[in-house]
């Protein structure tokens, strides 16, 4: 019982989230913090997470013409100026290579925030007929964003790891339809192998990205009240593209500035799925990204070559789903049960010389604790119906509470009461940034999150911060 109270969650979810979660990171040995701060180790077990998250995406961009490359680290300041509105929004993020040795650079070099600058210069070169285009392009790599002094494993760090498109086109309507499709595979991988809903919707010109003509994100709702940013689609217009002149020839022989996208999903998303659905004991992983499905553990107090024979039988026979058969004669059932629990995989299945006698098992449901008995001439069968029910129990009760922290008021003094109990907020406000700078205060840290996509345009409605009139019911809450 001591080793168990020394190695588990110590900190209740529903108590202190933020808490709670990096100790899920650390003793679940998902995540660790480095000696530098704001940079985060991620360790095998959540890298082969993200692994199989990029494989998938990959397979989803494949079918839309995405190819894979990569661009190097470091931007030279010259090419990071061109663009004015992306200069502003990055600046104080940037950090800055000054020395090579004990050489002082000629000019400063950006660790990349983010890639429009260097690729763009190449785009430049690369594009130069309407036969170039469609131009679609991905790379998966790390950023750095010196704009944090509270990191926390996968939300809020200095470094992270994602994937960014550059895409070009002809026309805005191409841009835009390519735009859609590739947020449609986001979304195909976030909900079915992810089991992760999401609202998705337009940001406001405040919280638009840098140099982005608009912005619209998915958001996953937290249980601590939190809303994170997932995925995303900046269209650019030809903004970038009159900056960095990335411009083409059309069929009728005049020469015309591209139109541009930019997509990301990075190691946040994996952060918010590890969040949302794991609990007080530890992890819990939805069976289809999970890399071990099921732990077999022989219970044997007698018969103890017949258990451990009959639990290797079962781990063969059930091989496709990369089982672990834990044969470790040094601690206690119960200490195993408690470790796979905190690791989070998805199935366990129990055999002890009883269950050997009625030739069945005890599985048990990682995300419910539910048990069931099972006979072994039936686990191939009933085995992927269980992993089916946990994963659409998982993406449920998420919607669930998704749906439930929604909900709606055109009062100041409501909004910040609904804020505080964590609710994500729909109200009426104006375009005005100043109003958005005044929620913020007055709700202690809420924000705009989108544009609701349903609702509007909006109609003879004030806006909820300075009374004039509203430009569109808008989502606010809080955001990591």
């Amino acid at each position: 019982m001591g080793k168990k109270n020394q190695e588990g969650i110590t900190i209740k979810k529903e108590e202190n989230f933020t808490e709670w979660f990096i100790q899920l990171m650390q003793k679940a040995e998902l995540a660790e913090y480095s000696k530098v701060s704001g940079f985060i180790i991620y360790r095998p077990a959540a890298y082969t997470l993200w692994e199989k998250i990029k494989e998938e995406i990959d397979k989803e961009f494949k079918k839309i013409g995405i190819q894979n490359c990569y661009f190097p680290v470091l931007i030279p300041e010259s090419l990071f100026q061109k663009e004015k509105d992306f200069v502003k929004g990055f600046s104080p993020e940037v950090a800055w290579v000054t020395e090579a040795g004990n050489t002082k650079l000629p000019e400063r070099l950006a660790f990349r925030p983010t890639s429009e600058a260097i690729m763009y210069d190449s785009y430049s070169k690369w594009i130069r007929s309407w036969r170039d285009l469609p131009l679609l392009l991905n790379q998966w790599n790390n950023v750095i964003r010196w704009d944090t002094n509270n990191p926390v494993p996968f939300f809020r760090g200095r470094e992270f790891l994602w994937n960014e498109t550059h895409t070009c086109f002809e026309t805005e309507k191409k841009a835009l339809e390519h735009g859609k499709k590739v947020m449609q595979a986001y979304s195909k991988v976030t909900k079915n192998l992810m089991a992760v809903p999401a609202i998705y919707g337009k940001k406001t010109d405040k919280e638009k990205f840098a140099g982005a003509i608009f912005s619209e994100k998915n958001h996953t709702y937290l249980q601590n009240g939190k809303v994170l940013e997932n995925t995303c689609f900046h269209h650019d217009g030809q903004k970038f593209a009159k900056a960095y002149d990335v411009k083409f020839k059309n069929k009728e022989g005049k020469e015309q500035f591209v139109w541009q996208n930019t997509h990301a999903i990075s190691t946040r998303e994996l952060g918010g799925m590890l969040a949302l659905h794991s609990d007080n004991k530890g992890i819990v992983l939805p069976p289809q990204i999970a890399p071990n499905k099921i732990v077999i553990i022989p219970v044997r107090f007698e018969q103890e070559k017949k258990v451990l024979k009959k639990a290797k039988e079962i781990s063969k026979a059930l091989n496709k789903f990369n089982p672990i058969l834990d044969k470790r004669l040094e601690v206690t059932p119960g200490y195993k049960f408690n470790e796979w629990e905190l690791k989070g995989i998805p199935l366990r299945i129990e055999l002890g010389p009883r269950d050997l006698e009625k030739q069945e098992v005890i599985i048990a449901k990682r995300n419910t604790g539910e048990k069931v008995a099972i006979k072994i001439k039936d686990l191939k069968k009933e085995i992927p119906k269980l992993l089916e029910k946990m994963q659409t129990e998982l993406y449920e009760t998420a919607k669930k509470s998704l749906e439930n922290a929604k909900t709606k008021t055109e009062n100041k003094k409501e909004l910040i009461k609904l804020i505080q109990k964590q609710k994500i907020v729909m109200v009426p406000m104006c375009k005005n940034p100043t109003c958005e700078d005044h929620l913020k205060a007055e709700t202690s840290g809420g924000k705009t999150l989108f544009i609701d996509p349903e609702n509007n345009p909006v109609k003879n409605k004030k806006c909820i911060i300075c009374n004039k009139q509203a430009d569109y019911w808008v989502y606010c809450g809080k955001t990591y």
